[in-house]
């Protein structure tokens, strides 16, 4: 089995922290470079990091990006407060511009894209974020990797401890509870961001046969074996 080169992005925030923690605990994965606009505050042997200003233009570094076989695109907005034009070229044009660059540089790379549950399967629904985000799903599927997956969460249970200043983490140890009824009430809507950081490594190791990942889809690969 080939070892991961993983790139990440979005690794500041909640679902990119989590999954750059089981990339670097992961013996299938051997190295790990993170972008991003800041730095990711973490630091271990296999981790190389490249702060960089505009996301939607890698091209500069591509001498730095090349060689890796797995990208896990954990980036991503609020539609809160954004009209369809900004709420576009932060999600799909930043998103399709990195991906075109990672895909010309390494055709035999897996593109694991962070979407959300709900997402509009047609472009053309009511819901501005959902007609945004399944147009990037669509339009990620069309690039020449060697692998496309788009995950569709919904609530993510964090773990801890990661970072316990993040906003996310200071909530969950006051609604810890919540996550745990609606596991029992409805499992089907939660997934813990273990399992969700295990299915996008998954993913890349053994393949799946959708596109498109719900969240029984993503619970299947994080228990696959590899």
């Amino acid at each position: 089995m080939n070892k991961l080169k993983v790139i990440i992005t979005g690794a500041t925030g909640m679902i990119g922290e989590g999954v750059l923690y089981h990339c670097l605990h992961r013996p299938e994965v051997e190295k790990v470079l993170v972008i991003g606009r800041k730095t990711c505050g973490y630091s271990h042997p296999k981790l190389n990091e490249i702060i960089h200003g505009d996301l939607s233009e890698i091209s500069s570094l591509s001498d730095r990006i090349n060689g890796y076989n797995a990208c896990y695109f954990c980036l991503g907005v609020t539609s809160a407060g954004k009209n369809e034009a900004d709420y576009t070229r932060l999600t799909h044009t930043l998103t399709l511009n990195f991906a075109t660059t990672l895909a010309k540089l390494n055709p035999d790379m897996t593109f694991c894209y962070i979407s959300g549950a709900g997402t509009d399967s047609t472009e053309k629904g009511r819901i501005m974020w959902a007609r945004v985000k399944v147009k990037t799903e669509n339009d990620l599927v069309k690039l020449p990797f060697k692998q496309v997956y788009n995950l569709r969460p919904g609530g993510i249970e964090p773990f801890l401890p990661l970072k316990p200043t993040q906003t996310y983490y200071k909530t969950y140890k006051y609604l810890g509870w919540l996550f745990t009824m609606i596991k029992v009430v409805a499992p089907g809507m939660v997934i813990t961001l273990k399992d969700l950081a295990a299915a996008m490594i998954n993913a890349s190791l053994v393949g799946y046969p959708k596109h498109v990942l719900e969240m029984k889809d993503m619970k299947i690969l994080a228990k696959a074996k590899v």
